[in-house]
């Protein structure tokens, strides 16, 4: 089996989460992208607003019944930080035979080698960069881990970007899925 594995925040998932992760499945032939939400995210934890259950709902509500895409409850269920290397260790461990592959954007590329045991993560899985087709440069992709590049038709958008629309009162139609926005509206999210 081929699994992509999506991890972040995903406060909230974003269309452009869904784009990038359909881009993967079909340039890397993946079975299944695994979108993992972090319970506690080691970098970010002070600027997550909605709660792990919160952002798994909107995930599930996000890839709705695409057969190609899952929610998991991994880090939601593991005590303390949510490290990349346990998520991998723990897919590997648990579907004997996987091939994994870890999609990160372009962002993350400079910074992969600073998390906890790198090393491990690039003996666990495939790290694929999502780059934008026109952007991507080979300096930020200089690491001394192996990377595999993929061009995706990703969009300049942005949880951060999405929240501050909430807060001030403008629409976040066609930045969410209608289901997001009305789970957003529901719960008085990002307000």
């Amino acid at each position: 089996m081929r699994l992509g594995v999506l991890g972040g925040t995903f406060d909230p998932p974003h269309i452009g989460h869904l784009l990038a992760a359909s881009d993967a499945c079909e340039a890397l032939a993946l079975d299944k992208v695994l979108f993992v939400p972090a319970k506690v995210p080691p970098y970010k934890s002070r600027t997550v607003q909605a709660s792990p259950e919160q952002r798994l709902e909107m995930l599930a509500l996000t890839l709705g019944s695409d057969p190609r895409f899952e929610a998991s409850r991994l880090e939601l269920e593991r005590d303390g930080l949510s490290f990349t290397v346990d998520t991998l260790d723990a897919l590997a461990k648990g579907t004997p035979g996987v091939s994994l592959f870890m999609l990160i954007g372009e962002d993350l590329a400079a910074q992969i080698a600073g998390w906890r045991d790198a090393s491990r993560i690039a003996d666990l899985a495939t790290i694929v960069v999502l780059v934008r087709a026109t952007t991507a440069t080979q300096s930020a992709l200089e690491s001394t881990l192996p990377m595999t590049k993929l061009a995706t038709r990703r969009i300049e958008l942005s949880s951060t970007e999405i929240r501050d629309r909430v807060r001030a009162g403008r629409s976040i139609h066609g930045f969410v899925t209608d289901a997001v926005s009305a789970f957003i509206d529901a719960a008085g999210l990002y307000r």
